[in-house]
């Protein structure tokens, strides 16, 4: 009877050279990362793409010593599989929008093109802090205040892709900000020019 190898001793050996051991943690891993994928895209030809495209981002990690997550190998490539995901939706986003050409970005709203190069940097500065301040956040907040301001996905987007109810990602969205208020306040944060 064959001894089944661990996933980590797969990933070993497949950094050693051994391309029969990527083959088996594939096979391995394969039906539950497709089905992944294919429940969030539920299309079988562009979700076999993006399950290729996740094992390609899995074998570049690993060979640029990426991944040090031991024992959540799984996990790991779910996380990858489920980014490659939103870049899908995003990317479909962008080519059913009017202006193709240009990054949605929440300050880009309220820019104004008339600005000198010292609220430009204060523009810059805000920018930033509000960054810094999203990765405060709990996880699932900051994933859809992510989703929906920098990736420009509706609710029903995100809810398909987080796999939550429609009602739970405007929760977490309006907790989301609600901890952001706080958390200006926190550090006393100046978000306008004055």
């Amino acid at each position: 009877m064959p001894i089944i190898k661990s996933d980590q001793d797969l990933i070993k050996s497949y950094l050693s050279g051994n391309e029969t051991a990527f083959e088996i943690l594939i096979a391995k891993h394969k039906d539950k990362v497709f089905a992944f994928i294919l429940s969030k895209i539920k299309n079988y030809n562009l979700a076999h793409d993006v399950f290729q495209d996740t094992f390609i981002k899995v074998i570049n990690s690993l060979k640029r010593g990426k991944y040090n997550e031991e024992g959540k190998f799984v996990p790991w490539v779910m996380r990858i599989a489920h980014n490659l995901v939103i870049d899908h939706f995003r990317m479909q986003k962008k080519t059913r929008s009017i202006a193709p050409t240009k990054d949605f970005d929440i300050f880009d709203v309220i820019s104004d093109n008339d600005k000198n190069a010292e609220e430009n940097m204060i523009d810059n500065q805000i920018s930033s802090d509000v960054r810094k301040l999203i990765e405060k956040l709990p996880e699932d907040q900051k994933e859809v205040l992510k989703m929906r301001y920098y990736r420009d996905l509706s609710f029903k987007e995100i809810a398909e892709i987080t796999d939550v109810s429609i009602n739970t990602a405007l929760g977490r969205m309006r907790y989301a900000i609600i901890n952001l208020r706080k958390l200006v306040e926190k550090y006393n944060i100046q978000l306008q020019i004055n």
